[in-house]
């Protein structure tokens, strides 16, 4: 039969295979294995239970398999079976196996003969049973019964593919004998993802209930409609047996009997039945195995090293120590402070490339989000010159004044300074948020150890919510301080008197400022301040529709190209004149919209007024609304002047508005630059380096104080399972490497059959032709050779287990199976 080391090492892939899926995980092993493929009533079932010598799988008309069975079968000295599901719980009543497996597919499926793709998984150890892993997989059908989807047949297939389709996976094609062989739904997936017969292996079953006349012995002989590997016939109890209980061992007696004494079978009666099969399949599965052992190996060996250096640390690793766990909580502890300052100052060993985190993402609020709400609270030109004009007159009182009072513009510049408080509120808000997020970030890697989160949490969010208030009553105070004094002599402040000229400069002609602008644009215009991607949004469907292009903003111009070459520049628009409007998001676009108009109501584009751009996500809005800021383009404002709420009829009276009105804004100009300054290293100051320092010297400290650090570092259970998970892998990776190490130079081996036509089985995917192969006459084919005999083959297997060569090996041909969609189902009317 083989190698003993070879035999050895199927129950112990097996048990890898258990340990690994105990726990619901997988390390993607793909061991071998051999799937049993075929119609609904075709003996796939009483084919598994002839191998086990025990009837243990449930029986009755129509669908019964409805979840995939793997079947483990392990040469023992005792019999008993053991369900995965309930491990430890060992099945010696074999009718007890049944309802087990009854009860575990009901548990997922219903009652309504529905399908589901998790496997049950069975081993069943005996004396009288060869090392064998097959899969029973669920009976191809065609048309649903009851409740069953209208798609069955493609959810059935579906998960047939999800085994057969691996180059790991022999396939047992099992079709009865009184069917036509030609259209065998279990040969057609077969020659779908293994066209040229490596892995394919047919059995034919029910040989006894074939018409009176007729037999299968060409068939048999692999003559007529041959494969590669060829055909085992077995012929089954029949339901009068199995309903009169039939022993199993009494009808492989019947079995041996029917072949000897069958004119057309009895030369082949020492390949045929169930024990000859299961001998040739032992063999097969066994030289897969073999075949396999280089890379089957290299693999262990690589999941092996993932794990050493997890499982030398739980080797000796004690729960209950006290010194271990005052050494883990000072570990994580600092560990936790260094992952929070690699976040906050960008150095983290493993850098995100999806999305902004931690400090990029606070860095994006200094520059971007601060300055975008600040440019919010500018007030619309007509709201503030009427202000202005009503301070004014309220200031005169029932006298006309001859002079622009100074009263009405610290009036309005103070009210001003005041509306920073909401903006430098949010900004803090927005900030903290941010680090609170960091720290959840830091924190969740303190999942083994519940209690120490938890504590961890409040103890660094409550921090973080002190200093939070810290810098909101100093922002406050800054605000105050501004709020306090006046500064009507700073350096940066034109004064009453320049004031004069700057009216005087807005009135008149704009030929100088061009002029001056021409002077510096050619250098302006090399200065980039964004580029990206942009749809231009608005543009009608009989000119193009919305198109797509690469922008660039400049301090002079916004550009766009036709991509990021920036060869071929598509328009330029001067950023003269322009200002920044949102637009609704639409009910059915994802994207989001910014528009950008012409204050003197000139087109901007063609003869487009305003430019509708569109952008991927909130993000790349801000970016560029923040951009267009820096730019000199404003949001909107309403231009109270001409559209305002009350027009001016003193001449006087409206040029004492437009001084203060200049000074209001030259004054607010240098409010606006200090705060813009100021904020940030505040809450750099008060707020994230204040939690840096308290985290790295003051946390470890405070846990101390809560008396409680033994039960802080009681282990959570899905840590303690992760731990024993770990050392269960570990110690089954290596059993396996050390019994692949034990493999002998020569195991005995079959050599693969040389190829055979086997167009004759047509793709499951196809139409079947008018004339079928049991309709019209058969084409001659010829005879394929017959599958020969077991030999002893010596092959080299080299310590190592690499780069080895093994006879009978040959390159598979990679399987790509197109997935049928299913069928529309039926609306009831």
């Amino acid at each position: 039969m083989g190698n003993r080391g070879m035999e050895d090492l199927i129950p112990l892939v097996n048990q890898l295979q258990g340990a690994l899926g105990s726990v619901g995980q997988s390390c993607h092993l793909h061991l071998p294995q051999i799937a049993v493929v075929g119609g609904q009533s075709a003996g796939k079932s009483s084919v598994l239970e002839n191998f086990v010598g025990r009837d243990f799988l449930p029986r009755g008309s129509g669908i019964v398999t409805r979840r995939p069975l793997i079947l483990q079968l392990l040469n023992s000295d005792t019999e008993y079976g053991e369900f995965f599901h309930c491990k430890g719980k060992k099945f010696t009543d074999f009718d007890e196996i049944c309802k087990e497996i009854e009860a575990e597919t009901l548990r997922l499926t219903g009652s309504n003969k529905s399908i589901s793709p998790v496997p049950i998984t069975l081993q069943i150890h005996s004396p009288h049973v060869l090392n064998l892993t097959l899969v029973d997989l669920p009976g191809i059908t065609k048309v649903p019964v009851g409740d069953q989807p209208a798609d069955i047949e493609y959810q059935i297939r579906d998960i047939i593919m999800q085994y057969i389709c691996k180059e790991n996976c022999l396939i047992l094609a099992v079709t009865p004998a009184n069917s036509d062989l030609a259209n065998s739904d279990a040969l057609k997936l077969a020659k779908d993802v293994d066209p040229q017969g490596q892995r394919t292996i047919g059995v034919i079953t029910k040989l006894d209930l074939m018409d009176q006349g007729t037999n299968a012995r060409e068939i048999l002989e692999n003559r007529l409609l041959p494969l590669r590997r060829g055909y085992i016939g077995v012929v089954n109890r029949s339901q009068k047996d199995i309903d009169g209980k039939k022993d199993i061992k009494a009808a492989l007696e019947s079995e041996r009997k029917f072949f000897l004494s069958h004119p057309a079978y009895k030369h082949l009666a020492e390949k045929m039945g169930t024990p000859y099969l299961q001998r040739i399949l032992n063999q097969q599965l066994t030289n897969h195995i073999r075949d396999t052992l280089p890379s089957f190996r290299s693999h262990l060996q690589s999941l092996l090293l993932s794990l050493h250096k997890e499982a030398e640390e739980y080797k000796h690793f004690s729960p209950d120590d006290p010194a271990r766990r005052t050494k883990t909580l000072l570990q994580l502890v600092q560990r936790l402070a260094v992952d929070f300052e690699k976040l906050i100052e960008g150095s983290g060993d493993r850098v995100d490339t999806v999305t902004l985190s931690g400090g990029a993402r606070i860095n994006k609020i200094f520059h971007e989000r601060f300055p975008s709400e600040l440019a919010k609270i500018e007030s619309d030109e007509g709201k503030l010159r009427q202000e202005i004009n009503y301070a004014i007159r309220n200031i005169h009182g029932v006298r006309t004044g001859l002079f622009t009072p100074d009263m009405a513009f610290e009036a309005i510049v103070k009210k001003q300074i005041s509306s920073l408080k909401e903006p430098c509120i949010k900004f803090i808000d927005m900030v903290s948020q941010e680090l609170c997020s960091t720290v959840y970030q830091c924190i969740s890697k303190l999942s083994s150890f519940p209690g120490l989160r938890d504590e961890t949490e409040r103890i660094v969010v409550t921090e973080i919510r002190e200093q939070e208030s810290k810098c909101r009553d100093q922002v406050l105070m800054l605000i105050d301080i501004q709020l306090a004094y006046i500064n009507t002599k700073h350096e940066d402040f034109i004064g009453f008197t320049n004031s004069q000229h700057v009216q005087k400069q807005n009135n008149g002609t704009s030929s100088a400022q061009s002029s001056r602008n021409q002077g510096v644009a050619s250098f302006s215009r090399l200065i980039v301040i964004h580029k990206g991607w942009l749809t231009i949004s608005n543009i009608g469907i009989m000119k193009g529709g919305a198109k797509e292009f690469w922008f660039i903003l400049s301090t002079e111009s916004l550009s766009w190209f036709r991509d990021e070459e920036e060869k071929e520049k598509k328009y330029m628009l001067p950023l003269d004149n322009l200002k920044l409007r949102d637009v609704e998001k639409g009910f059915m676009s994802s994207k989001f919209v910014f528009a950008i108009f012409n204050t003197e109501s000139r087109n901007v584009y063609k003869d487009y007024r305003c430019l509708e751009l569109a952008c991927n996500s909130q993000e790349e809005l801000d970016s560029w609304k923040a951009s267009l800021l820096r730019a000199g383009v404003y949001p909107e404002k309403e231009d109270g002047f001409r559209n305002g709420l009350e027009k001016f009829t003193n001449p006087q009276l409206e040029r004492q508005v437009e001084t203060i009105r200049n000074l209001v804004d030259s004054y607010m100009s240098i409010i606006y630059k200090t705060m813009r300054d100021l904020m940030p290293k505040t809450v750099m100051h008060l707020m994230i380096n204040s939690v840096k320092e308290f985290i790295s010297s003051e946390l470890l400290a405070q846990l101390y104080a809560l008396g409680e650090c033994t039960s802080l570092m009681d282990e959570s259970p899905e840590q303690r399972q992760h731990r024993e998970e770990v050392l269960r892998k570990h110690v089954a990776l290596k059993e396996a490497l050390a019994v692949i190490g034990e493999v002998s130079s020569s195991t005995c081996t079959t050599p693969l059959p040389p190829p055979v036509d086997s167009s004759w089985i047509k793709h499951h995917s196809s139409s079947h032709p008018k004339n079928s192969v049991t309709g019209g006459k058969l084409l001659n084919r010829g005879h394929a050779p017959p599958v020969p005999r077991v030999s002893h083959v010596g092959t080299s297997v080299s310590p190592d287990g690499f780069q080895q060569q093994f006879a009978g090996q040959h390159n598979r041909t990679p399987t790509c199976v197109p997935r049928r969609h299913p069928p529309a189902i039926p609306s009831g009317k």
